[in-house]
C-alpha cells in the first residue's frame, strides 16, 4: 500500500530542498511566491493533499430539492483583469450563477480574490453554505477556503492541490469538432496561438488541437513562441516573431487573442482572410473576420455550478465530480481563406 507523500518526495520532483517544501506547505516566510506555487502543485500531482478529497460514498444520494437551505453563497473572482463580471466572458457566467441563486431564494455575496494568504479565516464557516469560484483562483487562496470545511465548486478551473466539484466547457471535444470540420475544408497547415500553461481549458483546446492533427497524418510544425508564455499578448509576442510561412489557419486558444491577432497581422500588412484564416473559440466577438469559434453557452455554465453546489451540500461524502458542458462549433464562410490549393482539396 502507498505511504503517506513525504516531504522529500516532493522536494525531489520539484527541485527544491526539503527546507523550501517545509515552508511553503506552512505559509511560512521564505519563499517566493513563484516557488510556494510551484511545490503546491507538486504536492497536489503527487497525493499530498489527498485527506481533503471528499470520502467515496456508495450509498443512496440524497438529492436537494427538498432540503431546508440557510446562508449565503460566495462567488469568487481572481484578482486578474479582464476576468470580472464585465467581462463578455465571465459576465454571463456570473449572470447564470446569480439568476439560480435567485431562483432558489439564495443569497449572494461577491468577492474578488484577496491580496494576501488566510482571509477566509476570518469567515464563520456557519454563514456560507459554500463557494463558487469563477476563473483562476490561486492555490494558497483555496487551501485557506478548504480549513472552512465547505463546499467548493469552480468553474473553468482545476488545481491538483484542492480536490473538488468542478464545471467546465468540454473543451477538448469542441475544439475537436472545429478542427475536423477545418480540416474537411482542405486545410493542412495550422499554427495554435495561445499561452497553453495559462489555463486548464487552453491547455485541453490545445491536446485536442494536435491530437485532431496526429489522427488525419497531418504534420505538427508548431512554432514554439505561439504556445509560451506570451501567447495571450501579441504586443510583446510579434516583436519576437519571424513568420517566415503563414499557416492557413491560426487556430487560437479564444475570440480574445484571436481578435489581438487579426489587428497584428493587419500591422503587417497580412490580410485576414485574404492571406491566411483565423479562428477562436467562446462565441465572444463579431466585430472581426474570425473564420471559426465555439458557441460557449457561459450563463448555462454557472446555472450548472450552483446546481453542482446545491448536489454538494446534500451529498458531502461523494467523491468530486468534474462537468463538462458541449459547446456548438461555428463555421463563417464569408471569412474562409480560399488559396486555390486549398479551394482544390475541399
Amino acid at each position: 500500500m502507498r505511504g503517506k507523500v513525504t516531504i522529500q518526495e516532493i522536494a525531489d520532483m520539484a527541485g527544491v530542498s526539503k527546507f523550501a517544501v517545509s515552508r511553503a506547505l506552512t505559509g511560512k516566510a521564505g519563499v517566493s511566491a513563484a516557488t510556494r506555487e510551484m511545490i503546491y502543485k507538486v504536492a497536489g500531482q503527487l497525493g499530498y493533499f489527498k485527506n481533503n478529497e471528499p470520502k467515496r460514498f456508495a450509498g443512496e444520494m440524497q438529492e436537494h430539492a427538498d432540503r431546508k437551505r440557510s446562508g449565503t453563497i460566495v462567488i469568487l473572482f481572481p484578482n486578474i483583469r479582464y476576468q470580472n463580471k464585465e467581462s463578455v466572458y465571465w459576465g454571463p457566467v456570473f449572470d447564470g450563477i446569480s439568476a439560480r441563486l435567485n431562483q432558489q431564494g439564495i443569497d449572494i455575496m461577491t468577492l474578488t480574490e484577496p491580496s494576501h494568504d488566510h482571509v477566509f479565516a476570518l469567515v464563520k464557516p456557519e454563514a456560507i453554505q459554500g463557494v463558487i469560484t469563477v476563473g483562476s483562483i490561486s492555490t494558497p487562496i483555496l487551501l485557506d477556503i478548504g480549513r472552512l470545511n465547505i463546499p467548493v465548486v469552480m468553474v473553468d478551473h482545476i488545481d491538483p492541490a484542492f480536490p473538488c466539484d468542478t464545471v467546465f466547457t468540454d473543451n477538448f471535444s469542441c475544439m475537436q469538432n472545429l478542427m475536423t470540420k477545418l480540416v474537411s475544408k482542405g486545410y493542412r497547415k495550422f499554427q495554435f496561438v495561445g499561452n497553453i500553461s495559462d489555463a486548464q481549458s487552453y491547455f485541453e483546446r490545445w491536446l485536442a488541437f494536435r491530437t485532431t492533427l496526429e489522427s488525419y497524418g497531418i504534420a505538427l510544425n508548431q512554432d514554439p513562441l505561439l504556445i509560451g508564455p506570451d501567447g495571450n499578448d501579441m504586443y510583446k509576442l510579434f516583436p519576437q516573431l519571424e513568420l517566415k510561412e503563414l499557416p492557413e489557419v491560426f487556430v487560437c486558444s479564444n475570440d480574445t487573442t484571436a481578435q489581438y491577432l487579426v489587428d497584428e497581422l493587419g500591422k503587417r500588412n497580412i490580410s485576414v482572410p485574404g492571406d491566411c484564416a483565423v479562428t477562436g473559440f467562446d462565441n465572444t466577438f463579431d466585430t472581426h473576420p474570425i473564420l471559426g469559434t465555439v458557441n460557449v453557452n457561459k450563463e448555462l455554465l454557472g446555472m450548472r455550478a450552483v446546481d453542482q453546489m446545491l448536489w454538494r451540500i446534500a451529498n458531502p461524502e461523494s467523491a468530486a465530480e468534474k462537468k463538462l458542458i458541449q459547446g456548438d462549433p461555428i463555421i463563417r464562410e464569408q471569412y474562409a481563406y480560399t488559396r486555390d490549393s486549398v479551394a482544390a482539396s475541399e
